[in-house]
């Protein structure tokens, strides 16, 4: 069997990681998972492709590619620049990059943030990350009223950036069900045929 050119460092846990490998898994490339926990990623190896730290980051052949979003763009544009993920109308192109950075900034620090306070202990305000997923998540809503998708009438990377962190807010301890358009929009994801789910919560009772 011919070794993936790709590979894929992060965790199956992680929300970053799992956007990356459903864009992957659409876009029907061969690729490699290696684990990246956390003492991996204190290790000088890993530090020298990443020097933050974090995950998930791409190599493709001689490219080495940190941070999620950056990840999702690329992946697009170089093996599907033609394809619905990625907008060439220039509306939905911008509504794109507005989830983007949604996904970067409240999705992170409201419910991702949650997450990995009730989850993995991470030292942070929980009462705050709560205020911001609620304000968020009531944005949500309202946007999803009368839409399938975030940013098209068919799904582009702004889903696959948002999903993970929303889709899993209950397990930092922020209920989904007064948020029927957002479930609505979760179950979509989870219906395209390349989905795979993020494995269960470690905790009980938090999933």
């Amino acid at each position: 069997m011919t070794q993936a050119q790709i590979t894929l460092h992060g965790t199956p846990l992680s929300g970053h990681t799992h956007r990356v490998e459903l864009l992957l898994r659409a876009l029907g490339l061969a690729f490699d998972v290696v684990p990246a926990p956390a003492d991996v990623r204190r290790s000088e190896a890993f530090r020298a492709l990443n020097p933050l730290g974090q995950i998930p980051v791409l190599q493709d052949g001689d490219l080495t590619l940190a941070d999620s979003n950056a990840i999702l763009v690329y992946l697009v544009r170089r093996y599907a620049p033609e394809s619905d993920w990625f907008p060439q109308e220039p509306v939905a192109a911008a509504q794109m990059q507005r989830w983007l950075s949604i996904a970067a900034g409240e999705v992170m620090h409201g419910p991702a943030i949650a997450r990995m306070i009730a989850q993995f202990g991470l030292p942070d305000d929980p009462v705050r990350a709560e205020r911001i997923a609620a304000r968020l998540l009531a944005f949500m809503e309202e946007h999803l009223a009368g839409r399938s998708y975030l940013a098209a009438e068919h799904p582009t990377l702004a889903d696959l950036a948002c999903y993970s962190y929303v889709a899993h807010a209950p397990e930092g301890g922020i209920p989904l069900d007064p948020y029927p358009a957002v479930r609505a929009w979760i179950a979509r994801i989870e219906a395209l045929p390349f989905f795979k789910p993020i494995p269960p919560s470690p905790i009980p009772g938090k999933g």
